[in-house]
């Protein structure tokens, strides 16, 4: 089931205020009202959008997510929240909600995209752009700005912009005013688009003792979820998500399943496994699954497995499957309509 911590349920009922029923809200998704919050207590996704609607149709929803997201701290995460401050940057605080997002939801996956001067906390959510959807993301990267304030020296954290890809509100005022910066709505992604000095700047109680602790103890949590992918799946899905921009490099697969490079290699090591195999993997499976599917040009498979040049793909696959791209996909159509 795609669920969500019960957390996040009680925290937007409780920011909605008088202007609605929040003990008959919190019994639609199956919550007692008067228990104590828990937030591995998890609420189906589909039922919490349908919450965050009703609450919409009630009252103006408009600056919500935003009340929402100022809510959150760090110690409602629990242990996730004590490794978030403990971090001795940000870029180590969100490089945790990467790597073990999935204690508190099964259907965002958050990562890390940085060049020289700016570091994309980006998040991944599938499905219908419904009512929903659209304000949990916005809670969801409010909550992550109020945290991030929280950590840093004077409260002073800023994003440079925020990005949304569904369609703005009729006001957007409340969101500049909260996130103190440019607001995009219809963009290509989900996301804070933060600066290289902000993101490495020291957090006010870093604790790199606390820090590995912690992260022992989170590791054995998300170790004991149902369905949790081994660290070779997250590391594949990693690679397989840059890709379309050029061949991943090492400390940024690292650096977005929050951990790094020493430790990625000998976690993999462990497992009898390396980077470089790892990575050849992905861009064949990724391809094979791609050439299957008749709306994708083999030009473009090429570019989606971080190839510049269709050629350099062609002998890589020939080298890969014992055949050419073109032949592959013809074998596989001819097998899929005969079956």
């Amino acid at each position: 089931m795609n669920a969500v911590t019960s957390l996040f349920v009680r925290k937007v009922v409780a920011a909605a205020g008088s202007g609605v029923n929040a003990s008959s809200l919190l019994q639609s998704v199956g919550l007692d009202p008067d228990a104590k919050a828990d937030p591995k207590a998890m609420v189906a996704a589909t039922a919490y959008y349908d919450l965050l609607e009703k609450i919409a149709h009630d009252i103006d929803a408009t600056d919500l997510p935003l009340r929402t997201g100022a809510s959150m701290r760090c110690n409602d995460y629990g242990a996730l929240g004590l490794a978030f401050k403990a971090a001795p940057t940000l870029l180590g605080s969100y490089s945790r909600v990467v790597r073990y997002a999935r204690l508190w939801t099964s259907v965002v996956a958050y990562e890390l995209k940085a060049d020289d001067q700016h570091t994309r906390f980006m998040l991944h959510r599938s499905g219908a752009r419904r009512l929903g959807l659209r304000l949990s993301n916005e809670a969801t990267l409010a909550s992550a700005t109020a945290i991030g304030r929280e950590v840093s020296q004077d409260g002073a954290f800023t994003p440079l912009e925020v990005h949304f890809s569904h369609p703005a509100p009729r006001v957007i005022a409340h969101h500049e005013a909260y996130f103190g910066c440019p607001v995009f709505f219809d963009s290509n992604h989900d996301a804070l688009l933060i600066s290289a000095e902000s993101i490495n700047r020291a957090n006010t109680l870093g604790d790199a003792g606390i820090t590995q602790f912690l992260q022992q103890h989170l590791d054995q949590e998300l170790a004991q979820i149902t369905g949790t992918k081994s660290l070779n799946e997250r590391t594949k899905d990693t690679i397989a998500r840059a890709l379309s921009e050029g061949l991943p490099k090492m400390e940024d697969v690292a650096r977005n399943l929050g951990m790094s490079v020493r430790s990625l290699h000998r976690r993999l090591a462990d497992d009898g496994m390396t980077f470089r195999t790892l990575t050849e993997n992905t861009r064949q499976e990724l391809a094979e699954g791609l050439l299957r599917d008749e709306r994708y040009s083999i030009a473009e498979v090429a570019f989606l497995t971080g190839f510049s040049e269709q050629s350099s793909f062609n002998r890589a696959f020939k080298r890969w499957a014992g055949d050419t791209p073109a032949t592959y996909r013809k074998a596989q159509l001819r097998l899929m309509t005969s079956t």
